[in-house]
């Protein structure tokens, strides 16, 4: 057998970032020695992609910073390290020797902070939030906080919002700003992001996690607005209302009732349930597992999940044109949880096998969990669309014909819809004995099949209705009991409560 050839080597000489007219980064090399037919960035779930040219005897390469993705406006990439490929014309990995000067990191203001890092036999850059050179650094942060601690201002009519860590604009607080920006618009709508790759909803104001905005705004926002723990920097003020809508109706137990001798885990959950004023539940199952696992006594409003009203009131076509799908193709979703012993897996079938078996009218839509959001890479197949990156999953529940997940809280908002599901659980036995446990028999009270192997799992799908009469009168009883209030008008319901209590509006007295 004999060895294959080796790559040709592509000599890189200038790297410039340019903010304006545009901003946009430059590369660029000799073109006598080798001149690239393809070059990009290709970082987590993303990938910027060069423009080319060849000017005398030199090649250059334009790569715009910013990209619209899903149909959205351009954004910067998300955080994170970047690395160079480039191709020759037979499509043939170059190698690089990169002889660019290392500089300083350069700001693109309000986009990303970008750095170099150093290296002779590649080129990598590393996109970060765009924090201002006085807002960089543990020093800086420790100063900003300080001043956040001991904030004594005049409160404004806004709601500070924060999805998953700033990691995206969706979920329930996303459902509670649509209701906000039709009933109370004179409210400003800040939402946190942890840079400036997130989308925030239309007229709403993103403030970048750790800068002077971030700080401000968190420190005067009359109510607070997240979906999962406010961490260690939150400080809770005399005027301030903290709104938790957590982010499902779990079937796996979390917090305090999970399995195991956890002191330190525990009395963290307790520490951060004490911030809550208010604990947004889906049904009168989830107020009580929430309220036991995190020992919270405040109120627990059972209102319905905002983030389910578009499932009501969503537009299905909008969102297929806004992923490119084909008229007539049947869409599958493929939702898994994560796994605690295996954090970053996202793949727990073939899925590129999968939508083979399915055939080509299928296109099965691949959604990793949010913890799962940032690690790895856009899985990639024939009739498979990574969807990880898409701002909120509730658009794609409206797309899907039907579901396919295992044991994630999808299964409780999908049902909304009354379309098919189907649970793929190979590791069933040791997800519920050994690593996480459930609040009740999955095995029992399924509004679908709960299958091991793949080709069940590919006839069911193909036939989404054939079993449906079976699960009749489960899927009903299901619904009864996990969508109550799922009706449309969840958020409506939330924004109305909190304006009748007092914690919108004009901000009020403080003794």
């Amino acid at each position: 057998m004999e060895p294959a050839p080796a790559r040709s080597t592509l000599t890189i000489d200038r790297l410039e970032v340019v903010a304006v007219p545009e901003p946009v980064i430059l590369v660029g090399g000799p073109s006598a020695a080798l001149t690239p037919a393809t070059l990009s960035l290709a970082g987590t779930r993303h990938v910027l992609t060069a423009e080319i040219g060849v000017d005398g005897e030199r090649w250059w390469a334009r790569l715009p910073l910013l990209s619209a993705r899903w149909g959205g406006p351009p954004l910067a990439p998300a955080s994170g390290l970047y690395r160079l490929r480039a191709r020759d014309a037979g499509g043939r990995r170059l190698d690089i020797d990169n002889r660019a000067p290392h500089g300083d990191p350069v700001l693109v203001e309000g986009h990303a902070l970008i750095e170099f890092p150093e290296s002779t036999t590649s080129l990598s850059l590393r996109f970060a939030a765009p924090l201002r050179a006085d807002e960089r650094g543990a020093d800086n942060q420790s100063r900003l906080e300080r001043g956040y601690r001991a904030w004594r201002g005049v409160p404004g009519d806004a709601v500070f919002f924060e999805s998953y860590f700033g990691r995206n604009a969706s979920c329930n607080p996303r459902g509670i700003d649509r209701a906000l920006a039709t009933l109370s618009p004179e409210s400003t709508r800040y939402w946190s992001v942890a840079d400036a790759s997130v989308e925030v909803p239309e007229g709403a104001v993103a403030v970048i996690e750790g800068s002077a905005e971030w700080w401000a705004a968190r420190a005067s926002a009359r109510l607070i607005v997240v979906n999962d723990w406010l961490r260690k920097r939150f400080d809770a003020k005399a005027h301030q209302t903290v709104l938790q809508t957590w982010h499902g109706t779990p079937l796996k137990r979390i917090a305090l009732t999970r399995p195991g001798f956890r002191p330190r885990a525990d009395l963290a959950a307790v520490r951060e349930s004490s911030r809550w004023d208010i604990l947004l539940a889906q049904n009168p199952f989830s107020a009580a597992a929430l309220a036991r696992a995190y020992q919270f006594r405040g109120p627990v409003w059972q209102e319905g999940y905002p983030r389910d009203d578009v499932l009501i009131t969503g537009d299905a076509a909008a969102t297929r044109r806004r992923l490119g799908i084909a008229p007539g193709a049947r869409v599958v979703l493929y939702a898994p949880t994560w796994r605690d012993d295996r954090p970053s897996h996202v793949d727990h079938i073939d899925v590129a096998a999968f939508a083979r078996g399915l055939g080509p009218e299928f296109v099965v839509l691949v959604r990793a969990h949010s913890r799962s959001m940032h690690p790895g890479s856009d899985l990639v197949g024939e009739g498979v669309l990574d969807v990880t990156g898409y701002p909120d999953i509730s658009d794609l529940f409206l797309v899907a014909e039907s579901l396919v997940t295992d044991y994630s809280s999808v299964m409780f908002d999908f049902s909304v819809t009354g379309k098919p599901m189907f649970f793929f659980a190979p590791d069933l036995d040791h997800y519920r004995d050994e690593l996480r446990g459930f609040y009740f028999d999955l095995l029992a009270d399924s509004p679908g099949p709960v299958v091991e192997e793949s080709h069940e799992l590919i006839e069911l799908v193909r036939a989404p209705g054939s079993r449906a009469e079976e699960y009749a009168e489960k899927y009903a009883a299901w619904r009864a009991r996990f969508n109550p209030r799922d009706d449309g008008h969840a958020g409506e319901r939330v924004v109305r409560r909190l304006i009748a209590e007092g914690h919108l509006g004009e901000p009020r007295k403080i003794v």
